[in-house]
């Protein structure tokens, strides 16, 4: 798949999968932005993009923030002089004491999030008649598993996914949905999990792999060549999908 000459801005791209996205995208060709709150983790990823040839662009943003999608969007194509590719990656769960914050926030960085950067985005792929809004889901995202909000937040990623695809479906624009499973990354912290399963780490490691049909826990990078796949050209007929990649994640 190539990507050369696009531009794309992948949001919580600092760490996880957001930097393993960003990263294969790079490999791929494009020239790429990332955007979370870390400088020092988006400075690193824009660095790697650079030592693979393209242009990284760190874009220091808050996703809770409307005006800092919105100033992200637009410096990507102030710098980099456009967007076709947009992977709205940023989510987790905030942390808070509060349960009502911790529903809102949670349904914020995970859900409204996306829509912001994807209505920001959506203008300037238009007038270029090419766009690829990959949105990153999660095994929540087709079933239960986590707290309600997240698994709410996630399963309206595939609400927004499906009903934007069908907006811009004849105007050279796809919108899918990525969904990982256990993947290992640093959100995945196995002492609290054990902490809250009541059991040791090893167990808590082994019981995730075990929900999904190859027993095992992804490496970030297998995301990767599925989110080139996605942004990519060759790819101009599948839009309005949720697509897995997580070892047969509770099939």
């Amino acid at each position: 798949m190539d990507l050369k000459d696009r531009v794309a801005l992948v949001t919580g791209g600092g760490r996880g999968i957001g930097r393993a996205i960003a990263l294969a995208m790079a490999d791929a060709g494009c020239d790429v932005a990332v955007s979370a709150r870390t400088p020092s983790e988006i400075e690193q990823v824009a660095d790697d993009v650079r030592a693979r040839g393209g242009r990284g662009l760190p874009v220091r943003a808050d996703a809770m923030s409307e005006p800092d999608i919105r100033a992200s969007v637009e410096t990507v194509v102030r710098e980099l002089g456009r967007i076709d590719i947009l992977v709205n990656n940023v989510g987790g769960m905030p942390a808070t004491n509060d349960p009502d914050r911790q529903t809102l926030d949670t349904l914020a960085l995970n859900l409204v999030s996306a829509d912001r950067a994807t209505r920001a985005a959506l203008p300037h792929m238009k007038r270029q008649a090419y766009g690829r809004v990959i949105n990153i889901g999660s095994g929540s995202a087709k079933r239960t598993g986590a707290s309600p909000a997240y698994t709410a937040a996630k399963h309206g990623i595939v609400g927004l996914t499906r009903a934007t695809a069908a907006l811009v479906a004849t105007q050279g624009i796809t919108v899918n949905c990525l969904c990982p499973g256990w993947t290992n990354t640093s959100a995945v912290d196995w002492n609290v999990l054990a902490a809250a399963w009541k059991t040791d780490p090893e167990t808590a490691r082994a019981r995730a792999s075990g929900e999904s049909l190859q027993n095992r826990v992804l490496e970030p990078e297998e995301l990767g060549p599925m989110a080139v796949l996605l942004a990519s050209p060759q790819a101009s007929g599948i839009t309005g999908q949720v697509i897995s990649v997580d070892g047969g994640y509770k099939v």
